[in-house]
């Protein structure tokens, strides 16, 4: 039997064994996934979308950009991420004044045992396995870069050698939509090397009043763990061999070409999408589709990816990798209203 359990199943009939390691897979990744949503219930009310959304990244190695106002939880859930993966957790308070050393790390001279001199790397706190950015529009280009290029790279370069982070690792960065005085937007190329872009809606009056009650009452539960960094990545391995149909890939690819002025691939095209859009979604938009499809379609035990799959990952995958143009910002057209658009006008199959 192949190691690689798709290979047999695109071969025809797969045997029992290979039927069974797939169940087993999706059995092992519902649990985790449906346990770690209970204990998040626990501290976090509502966000249970969001919260689903950001385990997705992290079991398809991505990262996320959060926006919301200040006090809708953003940090509670990070921290607590961590605590129910039993991950390290580090928080990165970004100001205009932090140094890109201040991020990474830095050599600093110290002596050895013999009384000689010699520089020793001292790890700043992006090496942990969640690394929660916070505003980081407040920090300089020059601050923002080192983060971006880590995040890419995987690792920071210091006085020549390279130090590897650890696995996994996801940062989450976030924007404070209401303050822009002297901040520094993510140039919209930077942007694009985020997974999801996710954003914090103000809870209801109910999850209000619950809010109060579970923060004003006692001290808050402790958070057992559910998944630890060997499952995770486990289950990361699983998401990219599931399984996708042609027609699905392809629908998933006429919806990145419909975010394109210009671009006509259904016989229909997307009004708004050709008046609105500057620059469509890029190549890492499909790349996030699909695996967003693949992770939410094996954390729901279905061994395929569905059309579902990929429409639920259309708003969080593509908000960020569309670039409207002066007329969109004149009469307040968002890249969300465009993309609705899009998923309505696309048509699942030609």
């Amino acid at each position: 039997m192949p190691e690689h359990w798709l290979l047999e199943m695109k071969t025809g009939d797969p045997s029992m064994e290979v039927v069974a390691k797939v169940k087993e897979r999706m059995a092992i990744a519902l649990r985790a996934f449906e346990a770690l949503k209970a204990e998040m219930g626990r501290v976090v009310v509502g966000h249970e979308e969001l919260v689903e959304e950001i385990f997705i990244a992290l079991v398809c190695g991505g990262h996320c950009l959060l926006e919301g106002v200040p006090g809708l939880g953003k940090t509670l859930i990070v921290r607590s991420l961590g605590k129910i993966l039993n991950l390290t957790f580090s928080r990165i308070q970004f100001t205009p004044d932090l140094m890109p050393a201040d991020i990474t790390g830095t050599n600093v001279l110290t002596d050895d045992p013999a009384g000689k001199k010699l520089f020793e790397f001292q790890r700043g706190p992006i090496f942990a396995h969640i690394v929660l950015a916070d505003e980081i529009n407040r920090a300089t280009p020059k601050t923002q870069s080192a983060l971006l290029e880590a995040m890419q790279e995987q690792s920071v370069t210091m006085g020549g050698r390279m130090h590897v982070l650890d696995s996994p690792f996801i940062v989450l960065a976030t924007q404070n939509p209401i303050e822009m005085e002297g901040t520094y937007p993510l140039p919209e190329a930077q942007i694009d090397r985020f997974f999801f872009k996710l954003l914090f809606r103000y809870p209801g009056p109910a999850d209000l009043a619950r809010i109060a009650d579970l923060t004003t009452s006692g001290p808050p539960p402790a958070l057992r763990e559910v998944l630890d960094a060997d499952g995770l990545l486990r289950i990361r391995e699983w998401v990219r061999e599931v399984p996708i149909a042609d027609v699905i890939r392809d629908y998933a690819v006429r919806l990145i070409l419909a975010t394109h002025p210009g671009e006509d691939q259904s016989h229909q095209g997307v009004p708004l999408a050709r008046r609105f859009v500057q620059y469509g979604a890029s190549p890492r938009g499909l790349q996030t589709l699909i695996l967003a499809g693949k992770a939410r379609s094996l954390l729901s035990g279905r061994p395929n990816v569905s059309f579902d799959d990929i429409r639920a990952a259309v708003l969080p995958a593509l908000r960020h990798r569309i670039l409207v143009n002066l007329e969109a910002e004149a009469e307040g057209v968002t890249s969300e209203k465009i993309l609705l658009q899009v998923l309505e006008q696309t048509p699942e199959v030609l």
